[in-house]
C-alpha cells in the first residue's frame, strides 16, 4: 500500500472507531426490546414514571421509574387483581381472559396526587387508582361503570378535568375534580373523524388518545392505520378544548406509533411510541421532537433515528426482568416485581417459604390444558435474544401432572416432566395454531432435572428452542424449533413461565430451585 493510501486508510479506520465509540455512549432504538406497550409517561422533577399494559397477567398496570428516559426499573403496580369474582379473570370453569383484562392506562400527577386509570372490556368498567406515593402506595380505587376505550385524562388550568376516549370518533366528558365520577351532561363529540389527516381508507381508526396542554395549546395524539400502509401517528391541536381542532400526520415510519409527549429538565422534548415487533411483543421507541409554528415535529427528517442523544441502556436486567434464586429473608416480599401471574393466582397453592430456597407450585384441581392452568408464574422474554433456565424437583408430583418451563402465548411451547403410568418422562410440547401436541419425550430416572428455553427474535426470526440437562452442565436439545408468532387472541409478547398442573390427580407439587435469565442463546440455535 502506498504511503498516501495507507494514511487515508488509517484515518478512515480512526473515524469509524470514533463514530462507533460515540454511538456506544448513546441510547439506541428500540428503547426497550421487550413487551411494554401503551406507555404513558410523566416527569416529576428529574424523575420519570411510566405505566404500561399487561392485560390478563397480575399484578397489573406496572409502574416503572427512570432518571434518564432510557433505563427503567419496576417500582410498583396499580393493582394485585383487577377483580376477583369473574371466572374469566380467575381461569375458572374453562374460561379465560387472554388478550383482555385491562388495557391502555393513563398516568397523571395533579396537586400532589398520582392518578392512574385503565379500562377493561372484560368487566365493562374504567378503573381510576390514586395515591400520594406512586412507588409505595397505598392506592385508592374508584370504579366507573363504563369502559372508556383508550382514554386520556387532562387536568386543565381552570380546574376542570377532562377525559377523551374512543376510536375514529373521539368523545370528551368532564370528571369530578377528585375523579370520583363523570358529569354525564358534559359528554360530547370532540372530533368526528380523527383518522381524517391520514386519508379516507383506514384499516384501524384513530385510537390510543393521549391529551396534553403545552404553552396554552391542546395537543391530542392518536394512532391510526391506513389500509395498505403502516401504523401512523396523527396529531390534532386546538387553542380551545372545544375546538376547532386541526390535524396532521405526525410520523409515518417503521410502524412506530401510539404514545405522546415528554420533556426533559433541560428543555428537550421527545415522543414516546411503540412498534409491533412480532413474538417479543410491542416494544417502546423514543423520537426527538422539535417545535415549529406551534406543532411538535417528530423524528429526524421524518424518520425514527437509531441513536438518541441520551445515556446508553444498561440492559433490562435487573430493572424489568431478573433471575431469582427464591431465597427470601423474613423482610423480603415473597415475589419481586419482575414476576407476574398468568391471570389471577390462587395464593394457597404456591409458596417461597415452605421450603427454603425453592418456589413450590401445588395443584388442587384438574386442568384440561396448559393455558387453563392456574398459577403459571411469568416474566417477559426480550430481544434480540433471551433465555431462561430452571431446576425442578419432581418427587412429589402425581399421576398426570406436568411441571416445567414454558414459552407462553397462544401458540405456546414447553419442556416439562410428565408423570405417566407411574413413571417420569421429559416431554416437549408445542401448540402450533393453538393445538397442543407432544413432539418428543425421553424417560427420566431421577427426581431433579434442569430445563432451558431460548428465544431468537433477531431480524424477526421469532424462533424458540427447549433443552434439558441431567447434571446442569450438558444441555440436550429436545423436540423441534418452534415458531413464536404474535397472536391477537393473547395480545402479548411471549413470556417465560414456570408451571405445574394436574390432568388426573390433584394434590401434588413441584419445587423450582431457581430461575435464571440472560440475553444469550446457544450458538447452535
Amino acid at each position: 500500500m502506498k504511503p498516501k493510501n495507507s494514511f487515508l486508510f488509517f484515518f478512515f479506520v480512526l473515524i469509524m472507531q470514533t463514530v462507533a465509540f460515540s454511538q456506544d455512549k448513546k441510547a439506541q432504538n428500540p428503547l426497550i426490546y421487550a413487551d411494554v406497550p401503551d406507555m404513558s409517561i410523566i416527569r416529576v422533577g428529574d424523575t420519570y414514571y411510566m405505566s404500561s399494559t399487561t392485560m390478563h397477567v397480575n399484578p397489573g398496570v406496572p409502574i416503572m421509574k427512570s432518571t434518564d428516559l432510557v433505563n427503567w426499573k419496576l417500582v410498583n403496580y396499580a393493582y394485585e387483581t383487577l377483580e376477583d369474582n369473574d371466572d374469566r379473570l380467575n381461569l375458572d370453569n374453562g374460561k379465560n381472559d387472554y388478550g383482555r383484562g385491562s388495557w391502555a392506562s393513563c398516568l397523571r400527577l395533579h396537586e400532589g396526587i398520582y392518578y392512574l386509570s385503565t379500562f377493561s372490556g372484560t368487566t365493562g368498567r374504567t378503573y381510576i387508582y390514586s395515591t400520594k406515593n406512586i412507588e409505595k402506595g397505598p392506592w385508592k380505587k374508584v370504579v366507573l361503570n363504563h369502559s372508556y376505550h383508550d382514554h386520556s385524562i387532562l387536568f386543565d388550568d381552570d380546574g376542570k378535568v377532562y377525559m377523551v376516549w374512543g376510536a375514529g370518533k373521539l368523545e370528551i366528558i368532564e370528571l369530578n375534580k377528585d375523579l370520583s365520577g363523570v358529569k354525564e351532561e358534559t359528554k360530547r363529540v370532540l372530533i368526528e373523524n380523527a383518522s381524517a389527516p391520514a386519508g379516507n381508507n383506514i384499516m384501524l381508526n384513530s385510537e390510543g388518545s393521549q391529551l396534553f396542554k403545552v404553552n396554552g395549546k391542546y395537543y391530542l395524539f392518536n394512532i391510526c392505520w391506513p389500509r395498505g400502509g403502516m401504523r401512523t401517528v396523527v396529531i390534532h391541536r386546538a387553542d380551545n378544548i372545544n375546538g376547532p381542532w386541526e390535524g396532521k400526520v405526525g410520523l409515518q415510519d417503521q410502524g412506530v406509533a401510539q404514545g405522546g409527549l415528554i420533556d426533559t429538565p433541560d428543555g428537550r422534548w421527545f415522543s414516546y411510541l411503540f412498534r409491533d415487533a412480532g413474538g417479543v411483543g410491542r416494544i417502546p421507541y423514543l423520537v426527538p421532537v422539535k417545535w415549529e409554528n406551534g406543532w411538535p415535529i417528530l423524528g429526524v427528517n421524518g424518520k425514527v433515528p437509531e441513536y438518541l442523544d441520551l445515556p446508553p441502556s444498561k440492559g433490562l436486567i435487573p430493572g424489568i426482568v431478573n433471575s431469582d434464586e427464591f431465597n427470601r429473608k423474613k423482610s423480603d416480599k415473597d415475589l419481586p416485581l419482575v414476576w407476574q401471574w398468568n391471570h389471577n393466582p390462587d395464593h394457597s397453592l404456591w409458596s417461597v417459604r415452605e421450603r427454603k430456597g425453592y418456589l413450590r407450585l401445588k395443584t388442587a384441581r384438574i386442568d384440561s390444558s396448559f393455558v387453563q392452568a392456574k398459577n403459571t408464574l411469568t416474566q417477559r422474554t426480550f430481544g434480540p435474544e433471551s433465555s431462561a433456565s430452571t431446576l425442578v424437583e419432581v418427587s412429589k408430583m402425581k399421576e398426570g401432572d406436568l411441571a416445567g418451563l414454558s414459552l407462553l402465548q397462544k401458540e405456546y411451547g414447553f419442556v416439562a416432566v410428565k408423570i405417566e403410568n407411574g413413571s417420569k418422562k421429559i416431554v416437549m410440547m408445542e401448540a402450533a395454531k393453538g393445538l397442543p401436541k407432544e413432539v418428543a419425550s425421553v424417560p427420566l430416572h431421577q427426581d431433579k432435572v434442569y430445563f432451558k428455553a431460548e428465544c431468537d427474535f433477531k431480524n424477526n426470526a421469532d424462533k424458540g428452542r427447549f433443552y434439558y440437562s441431567l447434571d446442569g452442565k450438558k444441555w440436550i436439545s429436545i423436540g423441534s424449533t418452534i415458531k413464536l408468532p404474535y397472536t391477537l387472541p393473547h395480545f402479548m409478547g411471549y413470556r417465560f413461565g414456570l408451571f405445574n398442573y394436574a390432568t388426573k390427580n390433584p394434590g401434588g407439587y413441584a419445587d423450582f430451585d431457581y430461575f435464571h435469565i440472560d440475553g444469550t442463546i446457544s450458538k447452535t440455535n
